[in-house]
């Protein structure tokens, strides 16, 4: 054991309650070693520069930006480091893009810890690792691809973030809590997302999104 190499994790969660909960299941790990944590994008991509993590988990939504975008750049910027998104969302798109990121695993915060410090294992063997129902959804959502009926591909990852959110009933003004932005920037999102997938009014949308949920639930 002494020759095994200590892997660094680093944190990314707004969630005080998570974090500690990470914390000491990793510390409990004698392979790994908390090496710091954050609670949104900025702080991640400053500390990351000097603390230079072997892994890094992610959750989706975060007070200063969209999780999958950090992805993407922690993915860019640092090839080699691992990354696991971490999340309440459990749709096949979300994983999906994740993965298409650049993360190398996928975990839902209700699976047990059993499952994180497993996939923590399969990422290190260089393995990408999600559940199997949710390996099944995306190849679902892939075959629908083909066929031509994949209603999001063409929005933002934010765009889908506020799409999924108003299929399941939020108003504007509780979106934009939850995500942390103005109600006039997720108005203007709504604009944008109504002009990609050709609807013509708020109820048309409304009526798309709350479908596409209830599809992709």
């Amino acid at each position: 054991m002494s020759g095994l190499k200590i892997q660094k994790v680093f944190i990314v969660d707004d969630h005080e309650l998570v974090r500690q909960g990470l914390r000491q299941l990793i510390n409990g790990e004698f392979n790994l070693e908390l090496c710091g944590e954050a609670a949104g994008v900025s702080d991640t991509l400053k500390l990351c520069k000097t603390l230079k993590p072997d892994i890094t988990i992610v959750d989706i939504s975060l007070p200063d930006g969209n999780g999958l975008e950090l992805v993407k750049q922690l993915h860019r910027y640092y090839p080699h480091m691992r990354i696991i998104v971490l999340s309440m969302h459990d749709d096949e798109l979300y994983a999906e893009r994740a993965l298409n990121c650049g993360a190398m695993a996928y975990i839902n915060k209700q699976d047990s810890a059993q499952k994180l410090l497993f996939g923590i294992k399969q990422v290190l063997n260089n393995k990408v690792f999600v559940s199997s129902e949710i390996a099944k959804r995306i190849e679902r959502v892939s075959h629908n691809k083909a066929d031509g009926e994949d209603l999001t591909a063409q929005l933002s990852n934010r765009e889908l973030q506020i799409f999924d959110a108003i299929g399941r009933g939020m108003k504007t003004k509780h979106v934009a809590e939850s995500l942390n932005l103005s109600v006039k920037t997720i108005e203007s999102h709504r604009s944008h997302i109504k002009s990609k997938l050709g609807l013509r009014s708020g109820a048309e949308l409304n009526r798309a999104a709350i479908v596409w949920v209830l599809e992709h639930s």
